[in-house]
């Protein structure tokens, strides 16, 4: 009869007696590491590339400016701050469409989402990280240019009452924008696993559908039918930014600009779709970590 007796052997392992962090630390680390893979921070060499040419295609127009403003002491900017975004909407797409497969798309292709969804994180609150993520980089990609052009406007010596109404303003829109962008982007690209699908997508969802908008606001204005133009902005978060500027009086012009109760509808539109996007990500998550 063979001897079947087993020995343990004692490796050293130790047991980890540190502290352990919960929810809120996972979360902190998640959405720095999403803020900082947007710009490819952490990553390899070619993942910086597109991100920052897009950032210094957004910011060039706008150092051209401060500088002809200080070396001519022009009385005022030449473009306000929430029209200067509204300027470079193509380039704040690219960016938004390019980088949301980076937090949404990547994870679920290579099913590593499984262990971002391991105890102690909720897949909602990995949803809602990974939101925020795109969000502040989206306003980190608007605010360089337009603060750059609030130095400029002070080292000008321009009125500055009239330099911070504005600016705050067109923070309030951006704020409003990049939440809105965020959450469509973000959506498209956590269904569209492959990332040329979700950069197609929302390059559709943003640039395409914007041109269509303004297409038709601009035939609604000739034919005296404002009121068509008006609630066919409702369909493009640039045509919902650009009139509630034009509401607001914040330097951006449009063909058919809303009217105090038709703003109060952007307002709730562009709140709602968010929402509504933020929701179907945290559906969307939720159904993949439950498999």
């Amino acid at each position: 009869m063979s001897d079947r007796s087993g020995v343990i052997h004692d490796l050293g392992y130790r047991r980890y007696e540190g502290v352990r962090d919960g929810t809120g630390t996972i979360a902190r680390t998640l959405y720095v590491t999403g803020l900082r893979h947007t710009y490819g921070l952490g990553r390899s060499g070619k993942s910086k590339i597109l991100p920052f040419i897009l950032l210094a295609m957004a910011t060039l127009p706008a150092a051209i400016v401060v500088g002809v403003v200080v070396l001519t002491g022009l009385g005022e900017l030449p473009v306000s701050y929430a029209d200067y975004t509204n300027q470079v909407q193509l380039v704040v797409s690219l960016f938004a469409a390019a980088q949301a497969p980076v937090l949404f798309s990547r994870d679920l292709r290579h099913r590593s989402i499984v262990l971002y969804l391991a105890r102690p994180l909720a897949s909602s609150v990995f949803a809602l990280t990974r939101w925020l993520s795109l969000t502040t980089s989206l306003l980190f990609f608007m605010w360089v240019p337009t603060f750059l052009l609030f130095a400029g406007a002070l080292l000008a010596g321009l009125d500055k009452s009239d330099q911070v109404e504005d600016l705050l303003k067109a923070v309030a829109l951006q704020i409003l924008l990049a939440a809105l962008v965020a959450g469509l982007t973000g959506l498209i690209s956590s269904v569209s696993l492959r990332r040329g699908f979700a950069v197609v997508g929302s390059v559709v969802a943003l640039i395409v559908v914007s041109g269509v908008v303004t297409s038709v606001q601009a035939i609604a204005s000739a034919q005296d039918a404002d009121t068509i133009g008006v609630a066919t902005g409702l369909l493009s978060p640039w045509s919902i930014y650009s009139g509630l500027a034009d509401t607001w009086r914040a330097g951006v012009v449009t063909f058919t600009p809303p009217g105090s109760a038709w703003a109060l509808a952007y307002v709730l539109v562009a709140v709602v779709l968010t929402a509504l996007c933020v929701l179907g990500l945290v559906a969307r998550f939720r159904k993949v970590g439950s498999r």
